[in-house]
C-alpha cells in the first residue's frame, strides 16, 4: 500500500489550505486513516483521524474547530481542510493508514506512511 500526500504550501495566517491523501497499491481496507505533523526539533504528533468508512473522526485539541478530515471511500483518499491557519502550524504533514483498532492519535500503530507534505504558515 503506497500513501501519496498532496497540497502543502505557502500561506499567511489565518488563510486556509487542503491536504489530500491518496492509496494505492494491494486492496487495503484497514480500521483508519490519520494526519500527522512534525515541526523541526520536535516529535511527531497527532493531528487528526477517521474511520475507514467515514463514520467517526478525532481531533487534537490545537486544531479542532479548525481542521476538518474527511474521506471519499470510492476513491480511497483523505483530505485534511485546514481553515484559520496559524504560524504554529507550519510542520511536515504526513498522511497514514492503520489497520487494526486501538489508539487512533498513536503514531507507532500506524502500518503504511505517505511521503509527507510541507505547510508553512508566515505571521
Amino acid at each position: 500500500v503506497q500513501l501519496q500526500a498532496s497540497g502543502g504550501g505557502l500561506v499567511q495566517a489565518g488563510g486556509s489550505l487542503g491536504l489530500s491523501c491518496a492509496a494505492s497499491g494491494r486492496t487495503f481496507s484497514g480500521s483508519g486513516m490519520g494526519w500527522f505533523r512534525q515541526a523541526p526539533g520536535k516529535e511527531r504528533e497527532f493531528v487528526a483521524a477517521i474511520s475507514w468508512t467515514g463514520g467517526w473522526t478525532l481531533y487534537a485539541d490545537s486544531v479542532k474547530g479548525r481542521f476538518t478530515i474527511s474521506k471519499d471511500i470510492a476513491k480511497n483518499t483523505v483530505s485534511l481542510q485546514m481553515n484559520s491557519l496559524k504560524p504554529e502550524d507550519t510542520a511536515l504533514y504526513y498522511c497514514a493508514a492503520r489497520k487494526y483498532y486501538g489508539d487512533y492519535k498513536a503514531a507507532n500503530m500506524y502500518d503504511y506512511w505517505g511521503q509527507g507534505t510541507q505547510v508553512t504558515v508566515s505571521s
